[in-house]
């Protein structure tokens, strides 16, 4: 069929069904299911470094199927006809810039954005190596253009494509300072597929090499232990009273206890803490533990003060009880569980306000649920002698005694004197859990009893002020990130106005607000990518 241009000539065009059906050929391909959940102008991209067939008829039947009989796009599909393949001219260049300059016009007055993601393929498909200022603008527009769009695709692809989708988004951006280098036969997208690999050749080479020494330091630390334990078992055990340097044995039960039937559903997971010496989390450096808790606290400075002056001059770590009291949303729960965490100890968390004494002091060993107490439960968990557990509102917990209140059930494991000896029910033996440490949170001071105050060593924990909005947002965009499953690098920083909307939506006060501000803030910079 034949269209007509502005200036009355008769273009010779392919026919739009057969355009149309070209497309659809080419969807239909192993490689475009591959590629079908990318953006448009990386599918585009992939679709070139792959060296798939009439790319640019596609982009044709696409634009047709929006925008019917559009002069410009039968000028370009005509010059893309006389280039035949071969390498781009003046004339298709100049015909696809002018059909993507007039694609983000009737995007505008259409209200139609979908027509700026065409202009921009037109665009990566006819642009030339950027040897000229005239140029750069279109150039600098796709290349921005593909940042965004791979950092909304990288979340969501698999690692090999990830590579592909890099290697085409950055060697795009490398191409001004390499032109000289490339053919200047092909467009722009073909020699940026070819650059980006040559980009990361060293860093993949690196990648390897290191993998490599990775795998044979693990090879000969596995080969090591397995000579270790071979000597360890031709040796005579040691005595049940013994224990190794920094190391505590938890729990002791005889050989015929180990045998009892009533024991061996419970004994199942912890046959390997019972018996054994467990070694203890030793004390890490104090100051990086410190600008790591102040990082994300920045607010909570006496607070980590407080809490870590227990730890100096120790060789292994055991916090006295601490409770941390303050206003709902300051971010306490988080503070208390980070605080194990930076200390490398496995942190068992306790909903205070859905627990009792009888489950968390453990069950007797004659009812058929019988468990024994969480604290042993957590050193199994965590398979150190030294673990943190977490008690969260502990002000919630039951007033009720029909199992045992929570708070009278903690002051056995509170008290150095009975801590060292605790009579578990479910294993029916002394526990030694003197080296566990007991971390509470609580909104308010005043439904607890007085004999838990006493026992607990009691912090205010503050709430931030709007002044410390700049220091929090690092630590919550992280928090954030990991959620994603994404590397911080990929979320950057909020900008000036993001961080203004921020700033007048959070005068301060609960972190957990600003966190969800902050992931309304996110959610709207990715509705804006997509858009474009």
């Amino acid at each position: 069929m034949s269209a007509t241009s502005d200036n009355g000539d008769d273009l010779d065009l392919p026919a739009a069904e057969d355009a149309a059906s070209t497309g659809a050929a080419a969807d239909s391909s192993d490689l475009d299911e591959r590629l079908q959940a990318l953006p448009r102008l990386l599918r585009y991209a992939m679709l070139v470094k792959e060296g798939a067939f009439h790319i640019e008829e596609r982009l044709v039947a696409e634009i047709s199927e929006l925008c019917p009989s559009l002069p410009q796009t039968a000028h370009w599909a005509t010059a893309l006809r006389a280039d035949a393949g071969l390498a781009l001219t003046a004339l298709s260049t100049d015909a696809g810039l002018a059909l993507a300059a007039e694609l983000d016009k009737r995007a505008v007055s259409l209200d139609q954005p979908v027509l700026r993601s065409l202009s921009d393929c037109v665009r990566l498909l006819c642009l030339p190596l950027p040897c000229s200022a005239e140029t750069f603008d279109d150039y600098r527009r796709v290349g921005k253009a593909l940042v965004e769009a791979f950092r909304k695709a990288c979340r969501d692809v698999d690692e090999e494509l990830r590579c592909d989708l890099e290697g085409v988004t950055y060697g795009w951006a490398a191409l001004p300072a390499c032109r000289d280098l490339l053919s200047k036969h092909v467009g722009a997208v073909a020699n940026a597929t070819t650059l980006g690999p040559i980009m990361a050749e060293h860093r993949i080479a690196a990648a390897k090499a290191t993998l490599r020494r990775q795998l044979k330091e693990e090879e000969e630390r596995r080969k090591q232990q397995t000579a270790e334990i071979s000597v360890a078992n031709q040796q005579q055990e040691p005595s049940p009273n013994s224990t190794p340097d920094h190391g505590l044995v938890v729990a002791r039960l005889s050989p015929e206890e180990m045998k009892n039937v009533k024991l061996k559903d419970i004994l199942g997971p912890l046959k390997s803490v019972i018996n054994a010496p467990l070694p203890l989390v030793e004390v890490p450096p104090l100051q990086e533990a410190r600008n790591a808790l102040l990082f994300e606290f920045p607010y909570a400075i006496d607070v980590i003060d407080f809490a870590l002056a227990d730890l100096v001059g120790r060789t292994t770590i055991r916090l006295r009880p601490l409770l941390i009291v303050g206003e709902p949303g300051g971010g306490k729960s988080r503070f208390a569980r980070r605080i194990g965490e930076v200390l490398g100890l496995h942190v068992w968390r306790t909903d205070a306000s859905r627990s009792d004494g009888a489950v968390f002091g453990g069950t007797d060993r004659r009812w058929y649920s019988a468990e024994p107490c969480h604290p042993f439960l957590a050193i199994a968990q965590g398979k150190t002698a030294n673990v943190l557990v977490l008690l969260d509102e502990l002000e919630k917990a039951a007033t009720r005694s029909d199992h045992g209140r929570l708070w009278d059930c903690l002051l056995g494991f509170l008290e150095p004197e009975t801590n060292s000896r605790y009579p578990d029910p479910a294993l029916q033996t002394n526990l030694d859990l003197s080296q566990v440490s007991y971390i509470a949170t609580a909104n308010a001071l005043d439904p607890l009893p007085s004999p838990i105050r006493d026992r607990f060593r009691i912090v205010t924990f503050p709430k931030p002020a709007a002044n410390h909005l700049d220091a929090l947002l690092p630590a919550v965009i992280a928090d954030l990130a990991k959620e994603r499953g994404l590397d911080q690098s990929w979320v950057p920083p909020l900008d000036g106005v993001e961080r203004e909307a921020a700033a007048k939506h959070w005068p301060g006060g609960s972190v957990r607000r600003l966190r969800r501000i902050v992931e309304a803030v996110l959610r709207e910079r990715d509705i804006r990518a997509s858009r474009n």
